[in-house]
């Protein structure tokens, strides 16, 4: 009787072994799960502020683009005033080619 008592107490021993394996295992695996958790959190907060950041930037890329098309013409009540924006642009870039061509005539002319 004396050798099934020991048995049992070997099987004992190594049961509450095993279990506190066991239980370190789950402190491990609640310890992971609580920091995914607060990781998920934080990246939610994160992508939040970011979503909030952009909405923000829209409304003042939309602001600046009304107050931009105010101020040449192109809204209001005369309506879409595109001609008077191309002469502009085209009037631009010819008095620009002609400075270029002027300044490149006069360097060629003062070197030879």
């Amino acid at each position: 009787m004396s050798s099934s008592r020991t048995i049992e107490e070997t099987y004992e021993a190594q049961n509450d072994q095993r279990l506190d394996e066991l239980h370190s295992k789950i402190r491990t695996l609640r310890g992971v799960t609580t920091d995914i958790y607060d990781d998920a959190e934080r990246q939610h907060l994160t992508l939040d502020d970011t979503g909030n950041a952009f909405s923000s930037l829209s409304m003042s890329l939309s602001q600046s683009s009304r107050r931009a098309a105010q101020a040449f013409g192109l809204s209001g009540a005369g309506g879409v005033r595109q001609m008077r924006i191309i002469m502009y642009i085209v009037g631009s870039f010819l008095a620009l080619w002609l400075v270029w061509k002027t300044k490149e005539i006069w360097w060629v002319g003062g070197s030879a």
